[in-house]
């Protein structure tokens, strides 16, 4: 976790300078579709933002967190509702949402990139987890106990905080699989040992570290009658799992506990349906899923994997015929795959230790001879590439070595960013000098408002039908896109959601 001090001086509710004694945290997300916390800094730190203020905003596109009033300050993060205000005790933090959603009635959106979404909500989720448990830990609080980590919507039930949906929406409208429970219980985990709470975790993702010969005298001491068929689809794990980024070895450790060591004994699955891995066996009797050769079968176990592994795009074409009932990306680790042991409840199996089974069946593995004490090399060539978003290949204009030809090349291609090896974005180039323009207002109610949101006061006035000059944009809660009228230039305290607006 990167934590960057960036405290809101000119903010009303910092110079108020009230203090309170932290006995909880409350989780926001900012209800609207922007990324990046610099937007919200600059815009809040303002004498005239006077409605709001937390302590904490978490960026969207790298996961910093920027502390923005210091901790036992009280905030204006959540309002308040029949039993008081959860800004007299709690720190609030907001996640940033991603660019690709709109909102379009209340706390409902729709989204035009899921991988780009879920991408971005995972990582301010793992910041938040980190950051909770710093947080924690500083004030001595235990995130187990009843209202101590609780979202603004879980504030609003227990009477303390205003009729807010966040961010369990954002959770459940992208199926991340992300509840507060498993956000509390990971929150624990990671006051635990290091902030993540995952070091040491084992991740499905990857190199496999075990080689094919390993795999295969393994097999063999375990179950001598082992068929050479068998024995010949070893290899399979390791191809099949490279064309996804699974770890193979992982796979082939998994497909042992599920068969018995291929003796399917006791297993819900023969061998020739070629299903290594139980899978479509949801209850006692079923027979589950077959396919056609021993490679189909692999490669749909591997999809499945990575399906509760990652959010990344399959490389191949599906042939899982269960993948799309996973939410993506809710197990990373091995030690997650077991639903009781989840931090969101899900998993691939609901026996108690399942993943561990696996790893245990791992370390034999690793443990015979020949073993490599790491994962083979990853790629680590540094290109950096010119896209829209990392998850929109097809918009690519270019790889580069040289960043600066990279930069060159995002300049020259309007709406293009450079990104690195790992996805991040590193440079979007500064937009031209923006232009007025007219839009027209067909309905007669349009409300004006102090700032750029729903989460600013309106100004009593309304624009009614006509033609207004836009003089400036931004994001903000409630809408796509906020314009400032013309004549609230001067004290930028007239604005006006342009999903209502017409441009002419």
């Amino acid at each position: 976790m990167k934590l960057v001090e960036s405290i809101l001086t000119r903010n009303p509710c910092y110079t108020a300078g009230r203090k309170i004694t932290v006995k909880g945290l409350m989780l926001h997300s900012v209800g609207c579709p922007q990324p990046k916390a610099s937007a919200f800094i600059n815009s809040w730190n303002s004498p005239s933002h006077d409605s709001s203020c937390v302590h904490g905003f978490i960026d969207g596109n790298d996961g910093t967190v920027y502390q923005t009033l210091p901790w036992n300050h009280r905030g204006w993060h959540c309002g308040s509702g029949s039993k008081g205000s959860g800004n007299n005790t709690h720190i609030g933090v907001e996640m940033c949402e991603p660019a690709c959603i709109k909102y379009t009635a209340g706390s409902d959106f729709i989204c035009s990139n899921l991988a780009e979404a879920r991408a971005v909500a995972k990582r301010t989720y793992e910041a938040a987890v980190g950051l909770f448990a710093m947080l924690c830990k500083k004030y001595s609080l235990n995130p187990l106990e009843d209202g101590v980590v609780i979202s603004h919507r879980e504030g609003h039930s227990r009477g303390i905080a205003s009729n807010h949906g966040d961010p369990e929406h954002l959770w459940t409208q992208l199926g991340m699989g992300y509840t507060m429970d498993g956000f509390r219980r990971a929150v624990k985990a990671a006051m635990g040992g290091a902030s993540s709470g995952t070091d040491g975790y084992t991740k499905i993702m990857g190199n496999a570290v075990a080689a094919a010969e390993q795999m295969k005298a393994y097999l063999k001491a375990k179950n001598p009658k082992v068929t050479q068929s068998v024995l010949e689809t070893v290899s399979l794990y390791l191809s099949e799992g490279k064309a996804e980024g699974v770890r193979g070895d992982i796979a082939f450790a998994q497909s042992c506990l599920e068969t018995g060591n291929f003796t399917f004994s006791g297993s819900a699955v023969t061998l020739s349906q070629n299903n290594f891995c139980g899978m479509g066996v949801t209850s006692n009797g079923m027979k589950g899923n077959s396919f056609d050769t021993p490679q189909l079968g692999i490669r749909a176990q591997v999809q499945h994997l990575k399906a509760y592994a990652s959010t990344d795009a399959l490389k191949n074409a599906c042939i899982d015929p269960r993948f799309k009932y996973v939410t993506r990306g809710c197990a990373e680790y091995v030690e997650w795959l077991g639903q009781k042991e989840n931090p969101a409840g899900k998993g691939w199996a609901a026996g108690a230790g399942y993943g561990e089974k696996i790893l245990s069946i791992l370390k034999g593995i690793s443990g015979t001879a020949g073993s490599t004490s790491k994962p083979a090399p990853a790629e680590t060539e540094a290109w950096y590439r010119v896209r829209k978003s990392w998850a929109d290949a097809s918009s690519q204009k270019g790889a580069f070595k040289s960043l600066e030809n990279a930069k060159k090349c995002a300049d020259e291609n309007p709406g293009h960013s450079v990104f690195d090896v790992n996805g991040v974005n590193i440079y979007t180039p500064k937009t031209t000098a923006f232009s007025p323009y007219l839009v027209r207002v067909s309905i007669p109610d349009l409300n004006i408002r102090k700032g750029p949101g729903t989460d600013y006061g309106k100004t009593g006035k309304y624009t009614g039908i006509g033609t207004f000059t836009i003089v400036e944009e931004a994001d903000g809660k409630g809408a796509s896109k906020w314009g400032l009228l013309k004549s609230y230039q001067s004290k930028r305290n007239g604005w006006v959601s342009l999903d209502y607006a017409k441009r002419v």
